[in-house]
């Protein structure tokens, strides 16, 4: 689609705003892919375009989107006071971006004939919003109606992140400056799954990699340890995830849970899970070996109960094996087992998934995550194009399950979107009483730094009241990773001192 800007009454270069342009098209038209034409389309509305102005008169400015389609235009305009185009040039991005978003949505929901779940909302994080609107004081129903009213959220999806919201806050409470979350990184799984675009290889063709990346982590983690202990710092809760840790043995399970209980400030983590969520990789050695290390929870994900859906996906296990594997971790977890599913995939119908969601509210999880499926450029289902549900079908399996979990005694407590998400839904983490699962709330509402460990982990540093956050990548794949040490090293220094330097003057 051509996008362009006019050539006057812009506060900087118009270029500026074109993430928040392609953020929209995704949102409203995730089939186009932008294109800057020199020249202004001139063929409306037979060309696929979207034109975009922006007026400044002498009390009010206008931001007005042109949007063209299949032979048809529509135009959406928003006016805000043009004093706006004066403050400093943060403010004014994020005012002349919400603007453009506005206008855009207009022009793109009346061409499109409906509104969208989250309305005009663009990023992965809409929980942020009404978290924001309860620390300054307002009220759950003032938060939610800004969110009907300014970003046209429709009224459940704006319950439903005010209710998360709530739950953000009573983990925030929780939080000190001179603790960290973590998260361990083990980027191997028995199979690579139809949807899946995660940093994660097939343990079956990089087996000569496993051993030495199991050392190279009990080394990174030997280090971070040194270096959180010698600050002062500690782990608030803890998460390890991939790939599929239980992919490895109990023996290499063993030396890397080891290595996290020997070296890093664990004393004052309340909170510790462990990914084993391919029912494939679980043996009751490897059970054994978690809780004789401090675990205190684990994930088992079938994604479906529907073993001609596992099949399409590429799984390598049948639903009767998830079964026997969530009594087993009955035995070593009790009920503290978080249990994901996915709405929308290959040849599940709505009938399935609900024998799906029977089946597994059968089972008693602490913890259900709805997902909705996203389509990944590097999945094999993107690749390959197969035929997937429809977006309204994909709306009525998570409206289902709304219903179902609440009436089961599960309350949401986090939720976050993707790119190429069906329908432009969310992934939504419902939670028995007491059994929220915090990590999760930490890491997607970035309430705290999360120090990561393993390939493809993200550090992430937050100063909360300076409303700073910088990431520091660890390599991507095994293979880099395990030649990457001293830049890793200097990067968990730089986590450590960041973390420390909070305590002085920010107060969580």
């Amino acid at each position: 689609m051509k996008i362009w800007f006019s050539q006057t009454g812009w506060p900087c270069p118009p270029e500026r705003f074109r993430f928040a342009v392609e953020q929209m098209l995704l949102t409203l038209f995730p089939g186009e892919r932008p294109e800057y034409p020199v020249e202004r389309p001139e063929n409306l509305p037979g060309e696929r375009s979207v034109v975009i102005t922006l007026h400044r008169g002498t009390k009010q400015a206008g931001m007005s989107v042109l949007v063209a389609l299949e032979g048809r235009c529509e135009k959406g305009a928003v006016r805000f006071p043009a004093d706006k185009l004066d403050e400093p040039d943060e403010q004014v991005y994020h005012t002349v971006s919400h603007a453009l978003k506005q206008a855009f949505y207009k022009a793109g929901t009346a061409l499109l004939g409906q509104e969208l779940p989250w309305g005009s909302l663009t990023g992965v994080r809409p929980v942020k919003l009404p978290t924001k609107a309860l620390l300054a004081g307002k009220t759950s129903a003032q938060a939610e109606r800004e969110l009907r009213q300014v970003y046209r959220v429709s009224p459940p999806r704006a319950a439903l992140a005010v209710e998360c919201a709530q739950e953000a806050l009573n983990v925030r409470q929780g939080l000190t400056p001179n603790s960290m979350a973590l998260y361990i990184g083990v980027p191997f799984c028995p199979t690579r799954c139809a949807y899946c675009s995660f940093i994660s290889a097939d343990v079956k063709g990089s087996l000569a990699l496993v051993e030495p990346y199991v050392d190279a982590l009990y080394r990174e983690i030997q280090l971070a340890g040194e270096l959180l202990r010698e600050r002062g710092l500690h782990i608030s809760c803890a998460y390890m995830g991939g790939g599929t840790p239980t992919t490895l043995s109990a023996e290499q399970l063993h030396k890397i849970l080891s290595a996290v209980e020997k070296f890093l400030p664990m004393e004052s983590c309340a909170e510790y899970t462990v990914e084993a969520g391919r029912p494939d990789t679980i043996t009751p050695e490897k059970l054994e070996t978690l809780r004789a290390h401090g675990v205190h929870r684990i994930s088992i994900n079938p994604q479906t109960m529907e073993d001609q859906v596992l099949q399409a996906m590429g799984r390598a296990h049948t639903s009767a094996e998830i079964v026997e594997a969530m009594a087993l971790a009955r035995r070593h977890f009790g009920g503290l087992v978080n249990m994901d599913l996915i709405a929308g995939l290959p040849t599940d119908t709505l009938e399935s998934f609900q024998r799906t969601l029977d089946r597994v509210l059968a089972m008693d999880p602490a913890n259900i995550t709805i997902h909705t499926l996203a389509l990944k450029k590097g999945s094999r289902l993107t690749l390959a194009g197969e035929a997937l549900c429809t977006p309204e079908t994909v709306e009525a399996m998570l409206s289902l399950a709304s219903k179902r979990l609440r009436e089961a005694g599960y309350a949401p407590y986090y939720l976050y979107r993707q790119k190429y998400m069906s329908g432009s839904f969310e992934n939504v983490g419902w939670a028995k009483p007491g059994a929220v699962c915090a990590y999760n709330i930490v890491m997607m509402e970035e309430l705290q730094t999360v120090l990561s460990v393993g390939a493809g982990g993200i550090t992430k540093l937050v100063a909360p009241e300076r409303r700073e956050i910088i990431r520091l990548n660890n390599p991507k794949y095994a293979r880099e990773y395990l030649d990457s040490f001293e830049k890793i090293a200097q990067d968990k220094r730089a986590a450590a001192d960041f973390q420390a330097g909070l305590r002085p003057a920010d107060k969580i």
